[in-house]
């Protein structure tokens, strides 16, 4: 089951620039950060309300979140959707046609499991599932 939106992910190219915007913008003073290594990237969370917007900073050339930014620059990356069961989720999915860029749940950000959907099977939107462990 769909619980929540759990956040919205902004590709950025310097997450210290960015956060020091975003900690202007909401009136929030030293975000969260956290560095994931198996996705190249380092993350900043500003939590609002129930959800959080998450900045995301490419740390290696050959991320995918590099050649994203490289072809649309910097803006909206996903929209992140927080679920009960992520392995039931994909297989739901997936038996109503929706296609996956990763079919097994991998680690991401505070330890949740996290898979993508294909944006070319949601109208160009990338959609993140995610669980917490």
């Amino acid at each position: 089951m769909i619980l929540k939106i759990s956040h919205i992910g902004i590709a950025v190219k310097d997450l210290e620039s960015s956060n020091e915007l975003f900690s202007k913008l909401f009136a929030q003073n030293n975000p969260y950060t956290e560095h994931v290594p198996q996705e190249k990237v380092n993350l900043s969370f500003f939590p609002i309300s129930d959800s959080i917007l998450e900045l995301i900073e490419p740390t290696d050339a050959s991320s995918s979140l590099s050649s994203f930014i490289n072809k649309r620059g910097e803006g909206l990356h996903h929209i992140c959707l927080e679920v009960d069961d992520i392995k039931y989720e994909i297989n739901r999915l997936k038996k109503l046609g929706f296609t996956f860029i990763n079919n097994e749940p991998t680690v991401g950000g505070e330890g949740f499991l996290i898979s993508f959907l294909n944006p070319k099977s949601t109208n160009g939107v990338l959609i993140e599932l995610c669980q917490k462990q």
